[in-house]
């Protein structure tokens, strides 16, 4: 596990997440397609948006990734 990868378990498990499976990778590449192909005040706006989208969703591996799929392919049309 690398020091980001615990960074984001503790915060997870501070924020009630406990058992979290989050692929950190994906997150950040979110965050880098967003700032590159947006501005990058959209990064963590974007990637907030698709946690939040992921969560109404239900919240499971599969959610999350649906949501980070159709986030990407927002900011790669810009």
């Amino acid at each position: 596990m690398t020091e980001l990868d615990d960074w984001a378990a503790h915060v997870a498990e501070e924020l009630g997440l406990s058992g979290l499976v989050l692929d950190v990778d994906a997150v950040l590449d979110l965050a880098s397609v967003a700032a590159h192909n947006v501005v990058r005040p959209a990064a963590p706006l974007t990637t907030f948006l698709a946690g939040l989208a992921a969560g109404q969703a239900g919240g499971s591996a599969d959610d999350v990734r649906d949501a980070i799929a159709r986030a990407t392919a927002v900011c790669e049309t810009r």
